[in-house]
C-alpha cells in the first residue's frame, strides 16, 4: 500500500486583524523571567516580579484555547533550538548579536564566543534567551580582564530577554511578507536578532521575503493594526517614531502590500506604549477602544494616488478616517468600562488588547469583566484567559501573539 501524501503547508500570509487565525507564533515564558529582581525589573520593563510557574500555566491555557479553536501554535523557543541545531550561520548570527565586545572587552568577548560555538543547541538557545551572569562564565577568571574584575558576579555578561513573550513586537506580517522591526528600548533591542535568525534559517520559513528591514528607524509590531486588506494603521509614540512609520508606509507601497497607511500619534506613556494598548479590532467593522482616546486620536492619512504618487492629508479624527480608508460607513466602537475609573483600570489591565481568532471571536484577559461584558452583549464571542502574571509586563493576548497565517476576509 502506498502512503497518503501530506498536503504542503499553506504559505504564511496575514491581511487583516480578524481573518480566521490558522497559525500563530508564541513564546512560553521561561528562565528569562527568573532573571527579574526588584533591582532590575524597571530597567527590563516589568511593573512587578512575575510568579514564573503561574505565568507559564497562564500561557499554557492561552495556547490551549488557541489550539482548541484549530490554531497551529508555533513556540519561539522550539523554533530557535531547531534553527541553532540545523544552521551554522544561524548559530553564528545569534552568538554575534548576544556578545557585545564594546561592553565586555574584546578578550572576554572572543573567549565567550569561542565557548558558545560548542554549546549544544538547547543550552545555547537558553543562554540567548535567559542571558548569562559573570558567575556563570564557563572558564576561569582572567587576570587581564578589567571588565570581569570590575563587575559583580551577578551582573549580566549577556542580558536576558524577559519581554520575549510579547512576540507581536519583534516581527509582524503584512500579506505574504514579514517585517522585522527595530525595537526602541535597549532592554528589548536584541529580541529581533532571535526572530530574525528563525525567519532566515528555519525550514518553515524557507523563501519568505521581508516587507520592512530593521535598523531603518524605531518600529514595533504592537503599533501596527491591519484594519482591512490594503489599509494599515501605525501608532507613533513611545516605541515607534515618525521616521519608522514613514519608512514602513513607503515599503508597503513599494511592495503593493497596502494602498493606505494611517499614522496615529499616541501619548508617550507606559499605559499607552503601543496603539494596540488603546485599540484593537474585534470584527471586520468593530474595535474595542479606550474611551479617553476615542475623540482625541487623530490620524495622518498617507495613500498612493492613481497616478502613482504618494499623497498625505490630516490630521483628521481617527475613527472617521479609518472607516473611510476601509470603505465602510463607520466603525462600531466598544469601550472599556461604563465610567472613567473602570475604563482606566481595565485599560491598564489590557482590556483593549484582544486577539481576534475570527470575525466576532476574541481572546481577552478574564479580569476585564466590564469590557468583556460589553463585547458579549454586542454579540462578540469572548474567550477569557487568566493573566495576573502574564500581564505584569503590560501586555494582553494580542501582545503575546504574532499571527503568521489568517484566512482572507
Amino acid at each position: 500500500m502506498g502512503t497518503k501524501a501530506v498536503p504542503p503547508a499553506r504559505p504564511f500570509s496575514v491581511t487583516s486583524e480578524v481573518g480566521t487565525l490558522r497559525t500563530v507564533l508564541l513564546h512560553r515564558p521561561g528562565d528569562e523571567l527568573r532573571r527579574l529582581t526588584p533591582r532590575n525589573n524597571d530597567q527590563l520593563l516589568f511593573d512587578a516580579i512575575p510568579w514564573v510557574e503561574r505565568a507559564q500555566q497562564e500561557h499554557d491555557i492561552f495556547a490551549e484555547v488557541l489550539r482548541g479553536r484549530g490554531v497551529e501554535v508555533l513556540l519561539l523557543a522550539d523554533l530557535l533550538v531547531e534553527t541553532l541545531a540545523a544552521s551554522g550561520a544561524g548559530r553564528s548570527m545569534g552568538i554575534t548579536a548576544a556578545v557585545d565586545a564594546r561592553r565586555i572587552g574584546h578578550s572576554l568577548a572572543n573567549d565567550l564566543k569561542a565557548h558558545l560555538r560548542g554549546v549544544p543547541a538547547p543550552a545555547l538557545a537558553g543562554i540567548l534567551m535567559a542571558g548569562m551572569t559573570f558567575d556563570e562564565l564557563p572558564f576561569g577568571s582572567d587576570a587581564a580582564s578589567l571588565v570581569r574584575r570590575m563587575h559583580h558576579g551577578t551582573d549580566f555578561v549577556i542580558d536576558p530577554l524577559p519581554n520575549l513573550l510579547f512576540t507581536r513586537d519583534s516581527s509582524f506580517w503584512v500579506g505574504p511578507k514579514v517585517a522585522i522591526t527595530s525595537l526602541a528600548l535597549p532592554a528589548r533591542a536584541r529580541e529581533t536578532s532571535l526572530t530574525d535568525l528563525v525567519y532566515a534559517f528555519h525550514p518553515r520559513f524557507l523563501g519568505v521575503r521581508r516587507a520592512y528591514e530593521s535598523h531603518t528607524a524605531p518600529m514595533e509590531g504592537g503599533d501596527v493594526l491591519l484594519l482591512a486588506p490594503g489599509v494599515v494603521a501605525v501608532g507613533v509614540g513611545e516605541r515607534t517614531s515618525p521616521a519608522g512609520a514613514e519608512a514602513l508606509a513607503r515599503s508597503l507601497f513599494e511592495d503593493n502590500l497596502a494602498h493606505t497607511v494611517l499614522v496615529v500619534p499616541i501619548a508617550q506613556s507606559r499605559a499607552t506604549m503601543h496603539l494596540d494598548t488603546v485599540c484593537t479590532m474585534v470584527d471586520t467593522d468593530a474595535v474595542v477602544m479606550y474611551p479617553a482616546a476615542q475623540d482625541s486620536l487623530h490620524a495622518f492619512t498617507i495613500r498612493t494616488e492613481e497616478d502613482g504618487t504618494v499623497g498625505m492629508r490630516g490630521p483628521d479624527p481617527f475613527l472617521p478616517a479609518a472607516a473611510q480608508a476601509m470603505g465602510i460607513d463607520r466603525l462600531r466602537v466598544f469601550d472599556t468600562g461604563r465610567d472613567h475609573v473602570t475604563a482606566e483600570r481595565e485599560q491598564w489591565d489590557d482590556g483593549n488588547n484582544t486577539l481576534a481568532l475570527a470575525p466576532g471571536v476574541v481572546v481577552a484577559y478574564e479580569r476585564n469583566e466590564n469590557t468583556n461584558a460589553r463585547l458579549s452583549d454586542a454579540g462578540i464571542e469572548v474567550l477569557t484567559i487568566p493573566g495576573s502574571e502574564l500581564g505584569s509586563g503590560r501586555g494582553g493576548p494580542r501582545c503575546l501573539s504574532c499571527p503568521l497565517l489568517r484566512d482572507e476576509v
